[in-house]
């Protein structure tokens, strides 16, 4: 199925699910405000009070997104059309056991101690659980039903060389998708393209894929014009192009179709919810810890000459030179003394890094275990330059001295006050491949709960003063 086709089905499923969670969550109401005297509800967490239902409205407003989230984390659409029972009830079951927990931590934070029936929310588990595997059960019976009839099957020509025509039925086969049928296939290579109106009369197809692989473009087109002849749909593999680790999506270039190969994350909402963390995160904390910064500042200046602020250019998104700043915690000719300490460097690669660096001063050597010198980098985050998570900006110089390209694509976003490395042990990484490793992880599963993640990790590590030595 095509990712257009997969998103419209997942939408329609997310009203869905999410009306039948926030239907299971009253029907769990009506069904605890009406139990037999008989049964002991104290046992449930609740009370013998039955409580209006205005007093549950908080969590019954957010119970549709919430399910809907917690649905998509645990994978229940991303699964094959027809996937096996054992599937849908496993993550079926770990959606309907998070939801009301969630629930329940939602109630006790808006009523506080108000003594609301906690038995609501664990009789919505079984509900949902119930009404969710009630309604997978009727569409796999509908979906099984229409495909074995033919009413949803797909048939398709697949058009292209010998080997490519295998390896697409063969991933289509790995794929588990039972709603396409290969009802012929076509080698221009050893038929004439003048053949291919004929199969198609005589299959009804409903598509045509194409795998260019091998296959001349002219007579690709050709292929794509007898198509919109017949008024037939055409799906052009773009499989003549291997890559290892970009993605590919086709895009509008001022009218003209084009692929575009990305390795780094795409502009989509979570990179604009990203930004907008970054701003108003920045914004928020330089205002909450104006008069604390103030002090260090006043402090650096008190135990040793030279200025408060140290800046430095470092390399930011895609290489592009940026005045970082930080507290200086470091004498004031430290970039004079660097040679001097060469020889004690302790990373490998470009990176210079001396555990109990002498340039650094006694206070500097507070602010940086403590991650205070890297405060004034908010300011470089309210600019645009860096965000709050993200890779370390090196310096220019190292940035050049880079002998493997491939370290590079650490620059494909934009660089950050704390990163997977901030949190993985920062001050005892001395590999810098490691170092590479762990940003380029990130890159490749970016997404804005990972942002969240990392700097949830982050205040433990500061706090614990596990910064650089």
């Amino acid at each position: 199925m095509l990712k257009k086709h997969r998103d419209l089905r997942n939408r329609i499923q997310w009203f869905v699910d999410g009306g039948l969670f926030s239907l299971a969550f009253f029907v769990a109401y009506l069904i605890r405000s009406n139990l037999p005297s008989w049964v002991p509800v104290q046992l449930l967490g609740g009370t013998i009070e039955i409580r209006p239902f205005a007093d549950y409205l908080v969590p019954f407003v957010i119970v549709m997104p919430i399910s809907i989230l917690v649905l998509a984390s645990v994978g229940f659409y991303s699964r094959p059309l027809l996937s096996g029972r054992r599937t849908t009830l496993f993550v079926g079951l770990k959606a309907c056991l998070i939801t009301p927990v969630i629930l329940i931590i939602v109630m006790f934070l808006s009523r506080g101690n108000d003594n609301m029936a906690r038995a609501v929310p664990l009789i919505f588990g079984f509900v949902s659980f119930a009404f969710l595997m009630a309604k997978e059960e009727f569409a796999s019976y509908y979906l099984r039903n229409s495909i074995s009839n033919g009413h949803f099957r797909k048939r398709i020509i697949v058009v292209g060389s010998g080997p490519s025509i295998d390896e697409f039925r063969q991933n289509l086969k790995d794929s588990g998708h039972s709603e396409f049928v290969i009802s012929a296939t076509f080698d221009p290579g050893q038929s004439s393209i003048d053949e291919l109106p004929g199969l198609i009369h005589q299959h009804s197809v409903n598509a045509v894929v194409i795998s260019a692989r091998n296959i001349f473009f002219g007579d690709v087109e050709r292929i794509i014009h007898t198509c919109e002849t017949e008024g037939l749909e055409v799906w052009l593999l773009a499989d003549f192009i291997k890559t290892n680790i970009s993605r590919t999506s086709l895009d509008d270039l001022y009218g003209q179709p084009t692929l575009v190969f990305r390795s780094a994350p795409d502009l989509n909402w979570q990179s604009i919810a990203k930004r907008v963390l970054d701003f108003t995160g920045a914004l928020t904390l330089l205002v909450l810890l104006a008069i604390p910064l103030a002090i260090v500042a006043f402090l650096i200046r008190v135990t040793s000459p030279g200025p408060v602020l140290f800046h430095q250019m470092r390399s930011g998104l895609n290489g592009k030179p940026f005045r970082m700043y930080k507290f200086r915690s470091m004498v004031t000719n430290a970039e004079q003394k660097k040679h001097e300490l060469a020889q004690f460097n302790e990373m490998s690669g470009p990176v210079f890094k001396v555990s109990n660096d002498p340039r650094v001063t006694p206070f500097g050597r507070f602010i940086r275990k403590y991650s205070v010198d890297e405060l004034p980098q908010l300011y470089n985050v309210l600019r645009g330059e860096m965000s709050l998570v993200g890779p370390r900006p090196l310096p220019v110089d190292e940035t050049l001295a880079f002998d493997d390209y491939s370290h590079r694509r650490r620059l494909s976003v934009k660089p950050g006050l704390t990163c997977l490395w901030q949190i993985s042990g920062r001050s005892n990484l001395t590999d810098f491949s490691e170092w590479v490793r762990l940003d380029l992880e990130y890159i490749d599963n970016w997404n804005f709960w990972l942002d969240l993640k990392i700097l949830l990790f982050t205040i433990p590590v500061v706090f614990a003063g596990a910064g650089a030595k």
